[in-house]
């Protein structure tokens, strides 16, 4: 039955249905619209915004686009259909707003307040209504104030360079003592810390308003106090102060005496930080409750860091109470200092530091269960690790080791989340970065078309003079070019292969002089049993040394092989100094991938030798192969020394020499293989990590042909 009716569909005849689309307010017509039947016939909206497309009586019409929600519609005859859609209220494009404002100064405005509201919701959108605005612009007034908020932008979204580079073109065309200040902020956020003091004192003081001459003193002090110079960051906020004080701008006295604690408390004075840091609570429960409880965590702080512990704690105890209250009002983000979570974890830290356990654990629960709550992973872990301390001091062992199994799990799930973050990160800027890019060029090719177009009238005909006579030449040197390329790659190839040869030939030396120094080290401090393994090995090391020795390129699996050989070795000489592990992802077919003989060695002889031979402690030397692509792998070489940079302290000018040589016989073979092979090989050195053994962290990826 289901079959017959299957058929009956096919056997109705079709029929061309015409249609438009159209906007309902501007009843302009919309292009590049998606149009289908559910029979599977297809087409698009023409620059008319009309279309044409075969369907049966009962098919329905689907009208799909970015810009609105789909439709749907069922068609019962040839009729002829007009489709009015209504654009999205978030979807605030530029076409509507040229409809909508016919003056061009009118639209300026209203791109620019545009690019204000979408400011902190999407950024990527309110830089394009910069992008439009800019389009719009007739004077330099309007590229000031279009640069102006693209510096705003950029500030709000962390990209401090990019702000700075933008408010230096708004100060391009206009001057403004405001955006000075705007700039100057962002050269301290971008660690450009003297340009940033330097414009703060060029600044022209009478232009401003008391508030904005406030809060210029107030960032000279915060550069100041970045670059650890006290004495100047107490005179400027002081500074500060005396205006604000004169004028009675309440906030800022708060926050200038709120800073000069600061200053004082690092640079050592306790009782002078005391003091103004009382003073500064005081003035802001004058406040509002917000900017009270701002100043009880400050100084919650502060009282931390002198071990008043008891202080402390009723201090925050007092926050949890008010932050109860601005819960209701406002939605705080994690990363606030005014979260309940950090509050409860810290007042369960401060109890712990007193060794009062019975009073630290509940505060310590309802820190991680507010944590978890709130996904601030951050306190949730802070919060656990500290519980499974305070079992531990406590005596409580199982439930100590059940937090700490639990805090192991949120530092997995936190590096997860920061692996997101990062790549996130990442991708943002490179989409903001390119944004800019286009608006730079945009305005850039603005310019130079309309200086081109005077030019091109007078310049012409003397174009076409110079064009056509240059013409033959060309083609002459072209020829000319291409037979020299040829014959420059031939010789090219020619020195590459006997280069390639020259340096395998002082590689094999090189490193065969190195492993007799270390099996003759060994024979002088061992028996003459193990001096024999220990040369058998050696032996079967030169005869896979050797046999590779000719080729530009050897399969994965014999280098594998060889460097697994050579850190036996070394491990047996060095066992009292570090271990090592060598793993290779199953996914990688180890047959397919070529790579340079003894590429990997000079650089695992450096950890061991350089690294790993003068640390302290035992250390540990990983060699990981990994695959990336299904075309690419990454081999990974890092060992915990003692770095690249005590290591070089260390050495002799004779040892300095010889290290230089070998790797850099390494890096004229690679960069030679890859001339020659189409970069198939890279090599990364960095420091392993930023404790005091920083290690050495080598990888080198590979690609198949």
């Amino acid at each position: 039955m289901a079959f017959v009716q299957e058929n009956n569909v096919f056997e109705r005849p079709k029929f061309i249905v015409k249609g438009s689309v159209i906007e309902s307010d501007t009843r302009d017509p919309i292009q590049n619209v998606n149009v289908e039947t559910s029979s599977g016939d297809y087409t698009t909206t023409d620059f008319l915004g009309k279309f044409k497309i075969e369907a049966r009586k009962g098919d329905e019409l689907i009208i799909r686009s970015k810009d609105f929600e789909t439709v749907y519609y069922t068609i019962q005859s040839d009729e002829s259909i007009t489709v009015k859609v209504e654009p999205s209220e978030e979807d605030v494009s530029f076409s509507r707003l040229k409809k909508k404002f016919r003056n061009n100064t009118s639209l300026f405005k209203a791109l620019i307040d545009s690019s204000k509201s979408y400011l902190k919701r999407d950024a990527q959108k309110s830089i394009q209504f910069v992008a439009d605005a800019l389009g719009e612009s007739n004077s330099t007034r309007d590229n000031a104030l279009a640069y102006e908020t693209l510096g705003d932008i950029y500030m709000y979204w962390k990209q401090y360079d990019l702000a700075v580079t933008n408010y230096r073109i708004s100060l391009q065309n206009i001057k403004l003592e405001t955006v000075n200040l705007k700039l100057a902020n962002a050269y301290k956020l971008n660690k450009n810390y003297q340009e940033s003091i330097s414009l703060f004192k060029s600044i022209n003081k009478k232009n401003l308003s008391n508030y904005d001459l406030v809060s210029l003193y107030e960032s000279l002090g915060n550069v100041y106090f970045l670059i650890k110079d006290f004495e100047s960051a107490v005179s400027s906020y002081n500074n500060g102060l005396q205006v604000a004080q004169k004028h009675l701008i309440t906030p800022k006295i708060t926050d200038l005496n709120s800073k000069l604690a600061d200053v004082y408390d690092v640079s050592g004075d306790k009782e002078e930080a005391q003091s103004l840091f009382s003073k500064s609570l005081d003035l802001a429960t004058k406040e509002n409750k917000k900017r009270a409880v701002e100043e009880k965590i400050k100084v919650a702080d502060f009282q931390n860091k002198q071990s008043n512990y008891s202080d402390e704690i009723e201090l925050r105890k007092e926050a949890l109470i008010d932050l109860d209250d601005i819960a209701k009002d406002s939605i705080l983000d994690n990363k606030s200092s005014l979260t309940q979570q950090k509050q409860n974890y810290k007042i369960g830290n401060a109890y712990a530091l007193q060794q009062d356990f019975v009073n630290a654990i509940p505060y310590l629960e309802k820190s991680i269960e507010e944590a978890n709550n709130r996904e601030d992973l951050i306190v949730q872990k802070d919060a656990t690790r500290k519980l499974s301390e305070v079992y531990r001091d406590a005596g409580q062992f199982d439930k100590a080791l059940l937090a700490y199994q639990d805090y192991v799990d949120l530092v997995d799930k936190l590096y997860s989340k920061r692996e997101q973050e990062i790549s996130q990160a990442a991708r943002f800027s490179k989409d903001i970065v390119s944004k800019q890019n286009r608006i730079l060029s945009l305005e850039g090719d603005r310019e130079l078309s309309e200086s081109k177009y005077q030019l091109t009238i007078e310049q012409t005909k003397r174009q076409k003079l110079i064009i056509y006579s240059l013409l033959g030449g060309l083609i002459l040197l072209l020829v000319l070019a291409f037979l020299m390329y040829k014959y420059i790659k031939q010789q090219r190839l020619a020195n590459n292969l006997l280069a390639l040869k020259s340096l395998r030939s002082q590689m094999n030396p090189h490193f065969i002089f190195n492993a007799l120094n270390s099996v003759n080290s060994f024979i002088a401090s061992n028996d003459e049993r193990t001096a024999n393994k220990y040369l058998t090995d050696f032996s079967l090391l030169m005869r896979a040394v050797l046999e590779n020795s000719e080729e530009d390129f050897i399969p994965l699996e014999k280098e594998i092989e060889l460097i697994e050989l050579y850190t036996k070795l070394e491990h047996f000489r060095f066992k009292d100094k570090f271990e090592y592990s060598i793993t290779v992802d199953e996914q990688i077919n180890v047959k397919d991938f070529l790579i340079p003989p003894m590429l990997l060695q000079p650089y695992i002889e450096n950890a061991v030798w350089h690294g790993l031979r003068y640390k302290k402690t035992k250390g540990h030397l990983e060699i990981s192969f990994t695959q990336k692509t299904p075309n690419e792998i990454n081999i990974i070489i890092n060992d915990d020394g003692i770095g690249r940079k005590k290591s070089k302290a260390l050495k002799t000018k004779n040892q300095q020499k010889q290290n230089s040589k070998g790797l850099g016989n390494i890096k004229k073979r690679v960069s030679i293989l890859n001339n020659m092979y189409k970069d198939r090989v890279d090599v990364f050195i960095d420091d392993f990590k930023d404790e005091e053994d920083i290690g050495t962290k080598v990888v080198v990826t590979l690609k198949k042909d």
